[in-house]
């Protein structure tokens, strides 16, 4: 990136001309196109150019992205973007082209980035860094393939990259691959050994292979590079490394058993200020996990909170006595089971406990360690689902199923347990179990989650809450759509897969017998040996459509890496 500035500049200097614009030529110029102004002044001086109205077409689309520049090192994207576009009508480039994707890019979306950056290589020769941002962009998307291929030309148009060699061990690492994943992340640090960002990797990789001293080091040494020298590239998002160092510190002491430490790197990780979709993911998940360590009796929390100002690195400080997760061996493979049918408030349900108790056992007969939960008020219900959330951070794989009535509140989904009321009201949804916030306490790329919901999704608040009819719905509204955030700007973790017993707009049916559709297909197929999970899940959802004669229609999203067996092959 830096070339391309550094020729934008050149451009815009020799074009100037005339005695009339000498202070624009003089002063505000290289404050406006400098790449090393800080980003205020920067903003400012280009924003005097611009209402100077003495330029036009290549000259105005100049100043427009050096303005953008100016907003990209401020963490404003939807300014960037704003004057990107602007230049871009002035006069497409690569430059700026690649800007606005970096741009879409750090607001989390990807297939628009993807665009420009295919925009900005069709607009001259083969770049190296464009390569390099479009791999990014494809590791957004979980297409670790195609970000491979482009690391791999990035690294062939200049092999000293330690950036790219950084990321391409993150998809290596994505794809389960960490003995590769870890050699270009050493090499990444042999090329440049300031770098925080490949040592928070290398942290995520030694977690991944239970070595957490190491990852404990790794981690602490990039807190001390990120806060030593800041990143200074205008494509790295203002504390994003930081975030990323203390979020990833964290999970490696919690998964050790050393609370005070973590808790400490958790509220750090808070109270740091967040602009990019991956620092509020981490965020999300820091919220959570400092709520699991700090009060067992607590609700669970939902969003980020608003950052506040830039932390100094806290003292280790004995906190107060915080609950002590019972010891889960690294690479176990553990289970939440929930099956709500006794509603005091709403139409009780006869078939969740029946559901819930079918996929405990068949969980358990395929190696899971399970807990189990039958008709939980909100109290019981919070509890099993912390206890569970606090014991997955050494689990290899993390199973969540639910059976019960499901609804959607403003666009996010609920879990309901048997003692809430529905009625309208600022605070019916504290009564219910949010799952964003289950999400993003198991967001982590060292773990796989798989989340399976047999209930409706639509809204309460309705006449007919109280309706009777053999399904899982409180009424009959227009379902969720696929989940594409966790609380404030967390995205669907990398290694996750969310399946439902319906698709939205539909009904999940409690079904006539013992069991409900989805959950008596679920419960044979779960268990064969050898079946990937996806294939297992089209399985399910072949059944539950012939059963129902084509009245419901299992739907799922996923992040998977790789392939998942539940059971072993």
């Amino acid at each position: 990136m830096r070339r391309l500035l550094v020729a934008l500049c050149l451009l815009i200097v020799a074009t100037w001309s005339g005695p009339a614009f000498a202070q624009a030529r003089n002063q505000l110029g290289p404050l406006c196109t400098t790449g090393t102004t800080p980003a205020d002044q920067m903003v400012d001086a280009c924003t005097k150019i611009i209402a100077l109205k003495v330029f036009r077409g290549e000259q105005l689309a100049t100043v427009y992205f050096w303005r953008a520049v100016g907003w990209n090192k401020k963490g404003q994207y939807a300014k960037v973007i704003t004057d990107a576009t602007e230049a871009i009508r002035l006069r497409p480039s690569q430059a700026v082209y690649n800007l606005r994707g970096s741009a879409y890019y750090d607001k989390g979306e990807y297939e628009i980035a993807i665009a420009d950056f295919d925009d900005a290589l069709k607009l001259g020769p083969p770049s190296g860094i464009i390569f390099h941002n479009r791999g990014n962009a494809w590791r957004g998307k979980h297409d670790y393939a195609k970000a491979i291929a482009d690391y791999d030309m990035s690294i062939k148009a200049d092999p000293r990259s330690a950036f790219s060699f950084q990321n391409r061990g993150i998809s290596k690492e994505a794809l389960g691959d960490l003995d590769g994943a870890l050699a270009d992340i050493n090499q990444a640090i042999r090329l440049d050994p300031t770098l925080p960002q490949p040592l928070i990797n290398r942290t995520a990789i030694w977690r991944a292979k239970g070595d957490l001293d190491r990852a404990i080091a790794d981690g602490s040494e990039a807190i001390r590079l990120a806060k030593e020298r800041p990143p200074v590239n205008i494509m790295t998002p203002p504390n994003s490394v930081l975030i990323s160092g203390y979020i990833h510190r964290a999970l490696a002491y919690e998964a050790k058993g050393d609370y005070a430490h973590a808790k400490d790197d958790y509220k750090t990780t808070l109270a740091i200020v967040a602009s990019d979709a991956g620092s509020k993911a981490n965020q999300a998940t820091a919220k959570v996990r400092l709520s699991l360590l700090t009060d067992a009796s607590a609700p669970i929390p939902r969003d980020a909170p608003s950052p506040t100002t830039q932390p100094t690195d806290p003292a280790p400080q004995q906190a107060g006595p915080a609950p002590s997760p019972a010891p889960v061996a690294p690479g176990k493979r553990m289970a939440l089971v929930i099956g709500n049918g006794a509603y005091a408030h709403v139409k009780p349900l006869p078939n969740p406990p029946n559901d819930a108790r079918a996929i405990a056992k068949s969980l358990r007969d395929i190696g899971f360690t399970v807990s189990e939960g039958i008709d939980l008020d909100r109290a019981a219900m919070q509890k099993v689902t912390r206890d569970f959330l606090r014991e997955a951070v050494r689990a290899q794989v993390a199973v969540v199923y639910y059976a019960g009535h499901g609804v959607q509140v403003d666009g996010r989904n609920y879990l309901i347990p048997v003692d809430v009321a529905l009625k309208p009201g600022a605070n019916m949804t504290e009564a219910m179990i949010e799952t964003d916030t289950i999400m993003a306490g198991l967001d982590d790329q060292v773990r796989t989650n798989i989340l399976i919901f047999d209930a409706c999704r639509n809204n309460p608040m309705a006449q007919q809450v109280a309706s009777v009819g053999s399904n899982r719905g409180i009424e009959g509204a227009p379902g969720l759509a696929a989940p594409t955030s966790l609380g404030t700007g967390a995205t669907l973790g990398a290694g996750t897969l969310i399946a439902y017993a319906t698709a939205p707009g539909q009904v999940a049916l409690d079904g006539e017998g013992a069991n409900s559709p989805f959950s008596a297909a679920l419960s044979r197929h779960i268990g064969t040996p050898g079946l990937e999970v996806q294939q297992m899940l089209t399985r399910v959802r072949a059944e539950v459509v012939s059963t129902t004669k084509n009245k419901q229609v299992p739907w799922s999203n996923s992040s998977l890496l790789g392939e998942v067996y539940l059971a072993e092959k």
